[in-house]
């Protein structure tokens, strides 16, 4: 029986110095297992595999995925054998949430049964129904927190910088991760200023100038918008706030007209709710480096789930190689990427990733070709009559229920003339994507209410109202 006379302790929950030692924070990280060589990383992840599948044998989700396929404990005998195990996705998520409510089978705790230990939930944005959870023991939640210290330091944080954070504070897992992770590993200082939504976008802007902020961290629409308000409403050039670095998760937004207009270096970022980060780019940046010691990647095609090679797009398959409670293995994220090719200046053998294109669960097939909203908002990014707002409709039209998508963007003028930006913005997307697109141009912050960029952290791009 398990004995819940006495709380238990998170700081004796862990084991810290051996932790470190496995998963060095910070400069120590860059200075040892971040310049491994390929062999090396290869026998590391090799190692922690075996006793990740050790683990994940424990785990009803896993007992119940792999039987299916008729995958016996002694089949997988090292990293090699990966492609044998089926991979998974969030419906499976899903699945195993309605089959046992309310947290699913992969997060493997009894509170019935099982010792009590420290434990934190937090969730997936929630954008579709109710939020995912996930729930993450001492040892998850640490090496999340020390892949965070990583990736700040990596992008230039050092001790007594004040860092703003506007990332949502609430259910999903980003605001509040990255301030455990600044706090416990970089000696910085966060300020959680949260979402627009949370703390106004001018009072936002007090906070930065009065307590000189030299980072921000948030997601680039936003971080665009707050710079956009600074020049056109203050009158002001973001420049003079000497801003050091913006860290983001970049995707495909334009990084050269955000550091223009920022006067700061902008950093690429690669994490989700269920694992932290699991890669940054350094000061080159010149591809994001994958954390190899806590990760293994695939890049595979979404049709045949083999590998692509190097440089070309295929979807990220996650497999975690330290989580207790919720071990991914072979997880298909749904985002799009590639290997970065040739070698990072910074000498690391870490594999790198280019940034995140969109995700597969996000496409569009329309008049038989493959759109993605994340490549329609790098064209609107691009119009120097625009400020980069957009959302993309979808619905059925006609007998033949022909799927149309219409585009709504921002202008940053309501004096000009949208219907000569609408048919000029109409043929830039059909000669970039090969596909007619209905587009309209609405004045500034006219799409707000659809994106959600000034009240959450995880802004909307797609409205789908096929049925």
């Amino acid at each position: 029986m398990n004995d819940l006379s006495k709380a238990p302790s998170y700081y004796q929950s862990l084991d810290f110095q051996k932790l470190w030692l496995d998963y060095p924070p910070g400069k120590d990280y860059l200075d040892s297992a971040f310049l491994l060589s390929a062999d090396e990383i290869y026998d590391m992840q090799n190692s922690r595999f075996l006793r990740q599948m050790q683990r994940a044998w424990q785990i009803p989700f896993y007992q119940r995925l792999w039987k299916t396929k008729g995958i016996e404990s002694n089949d997988i005998q090292s990293l090699d054998d990966l492609a044998l195990l089926p991979s998974f996705s969030v419906h499976d998520l899903r699945d195993s949430i309605e089959r046992n409510p309310p947290w699913g089978d992969l997060i493997n705790i009894d509170p019935n049964s099982d010792q009590p230990m420290p434990m934190v939930l937090q969730t997936s944005g929630g954008t579709t129904g109710l939020p995912r959870p996930m729930i993450y023991s001492p040892i998850d939640r640490e090496i999340m927190n020390i892949n965070t210290g990583r990736r700040l330091y990596m992008q230039g944080v050092r001790p007594f910088d004040v860092i703003q954070v506007m990332l949502s504070l609430g259910l999903s897992n980003g605001g509040f991760l990255v301030r455990e992770g600044i706090w416990k590993y970089s000696g910085a200082i966060p300020v959680m200023t949260g979402s627009g939504a949370q703390t106004p976008t001018n009072r936002q802007i007090e906070i930065m100038r009065a307590w000189k902020s030299k980072h921000l961290i948030g997601f680039p629409a936003y971080i665009r918008k707050v710079g956009q308000v600074i020049q056109d409403q203050l009158g002001m050039d973001p420049k003079e706030l000497k801003i050091k670095s913006l860290i983001l998760h970049l995707g495909v937004d334009d990084r050269a007209s955000l550091e223009e207009l920022w006067g700061a270096k902008v950093y690429d970022t690669y994490g989700t709710n269920e694992c932290g980060s699991l890669s940054a780019e350094c000061e080159y940046q010149n591809g994001s480096h994958i954390f190899e010691d806590s990760f293994f990647l695939e890049i595979l095609n979404s049709d045949t789930e083999q590998p692509v090679a190097h440089g070309e797009k295929g979807v990220v398959y996650q497999t975690t190689l330290f989580k207790h409670l919720a071990p991914l293995i072979r997880f298909n994220s749904n985002d799009i990427s590639a290997f970065a090719t040739g070698e990072c200046p910074c000498g690391s053998k870490h594999k790198r990733l280019n940034k995140i294109f969109g995700r597969s669960d996000n496409m569009i097939k329309l008049r038989g070709t493959n759109v993605f909203p994340e490549a329609i908002g790098s064209i609107i990014g691009l119009n120097k009559l625009c400020n980069g707002e957009f959302i993309c409709i979808v619905e059925n039209q006609g007998a033949n229920h022909e799927e149309k998508m219409t585009v709504e963007f921002e202008v940053l003028d309501e004096k000009l003339d949208k219907k000569e930006i609408e048919l000029n913005m109409a043929n830039q997307l059909k000669e970039s994507l090969g596909v007619k697109i209905q587009t309209i141009a609405k004045n500034l912050g006219d799409l707000d209410h659809l994106t959600g960029l000034s009240s959450q952290s995880k802004i909307r791009r797609l409205i789908d109202k096929r049925n």
